[in-house]
């Protein structure tokens, strides 16, 4: 299997949103994104399929030493290989690698975020950064679409936060900060044991609100000049939008159960928003 094939595999598996938007792209841009793509699974898979700490931040600091062979010309993994590849023909600088690496690291340090501030700087190195990578591979014109794609990021992290919360509070994470928990008369012990409440319904609709509010401030930030070339990014925004449609749909039914949209859903979104765009 050459390395491509190896992350276009990766990307597959995961049946995340993202992949349905990389079907538009031309190759090149396509083969750069599903390395990126890849690279990410990877890491996060080092801490999400490990329950040792100690072994996933040996897997992490091999993945640091891997992003240096990169940067040398010398990869040794398939997705660093792909990621090569890409290197030749985007800006996609080392250390915004690293800082994914830094973000999926915070998972074994950090379980409990005191506030949103706190939360923001996870969600930055783990999407934020992302979105920017992406913007050099999707292409711009205008400084102002870094903005956008930082902040389109951000409200993918938000998102999957919300989705994610019972998930995440069965390995013992809970993302919600702790003082907009406390507001709404919700504590760890409702997360963790999935009681679902009025309380809770309210607190999960002020998440969805502020990330409904993140990709409107994303949105105006998007030259009209760079719409055509950002239009992978407008896909993705339009599948996770219509998740958090579905989840305040579904009474916020979070903590017990994973809602999800259909592969064909997702596909029938991909096409509109490419047409529409």
């Amino acid at each position: 299997m050459n390395p491509d094939d190896y992350c276009q595999k990766k990307a597959a598996a995961s049946g995340s949103s993202f992949y349905y938007s990389f079907l538009f792209l031309p190759p090149e841009r396509r083969q750069a994104i599903t390395a990126l793509y890849a690279f990410c699974r990877e890491v996060d898979d080092a801490v999400d399929e490990t329950s040792d700490s100690t072994l996933a931040r040996g897997k992490l600091a091999w993945w640091r030493t891997e992003v240096a062979a990169l940067g040398a010309g010398k990869p040794s993994h398939p997705v660093t290989q792909a990621l090569a590849i890409a290197l030749q023909r985007f800006t996609l600088p080392q250390e915004q690698l690293l800082e994914i690496i830094d973000g999926m690291e915070m998972d074994l340090d950090i379980n409990r975020y005191p506030d949103f501030e706190s939360l923001h700087l996870y969600c930055y190195r783990a999407a934020s950064v992302v979105g920017l990578l992406a913007a050099e591979i999707f292409g711009y014109t205008d400084p102002n679409t870094r903005g956008y794609a930082h902040d389109l990021g951000l409200a993918f992290q938000l998102t999957n936060i919300i989705r994610d919360v019972g998930e995440d509070a069965r390995r013992g994470r809970i993302y919600l900060p702790q003082d907009e928990m406390r507001r709404f008369g919700v504590d760890d012990a409702d997360l963790l044991h999935a009681r679902f409440s009025a309380a809770f319904k309210a607190l999960m609709g002020f998440q969805i609100a502020r990330a409904r509010d993140t990709y409107t401030l994303a949105f105006a930030q998007l030259a009209k000049a760079d719409r055509n070339s950002q239009r992978a990014g407008l896909i993705m925004a339009a599948i996770y939008r219509t998740l958090l449609d579905e989840i305040e749909r579904d009474g916020c039914q979070v903590l017990d159960r994973r809602i999800a949209l259909t592969p064909v859903r997702k596909l029938w979104i991909a096409t509109r928003t490419w047409l529409k765009n």
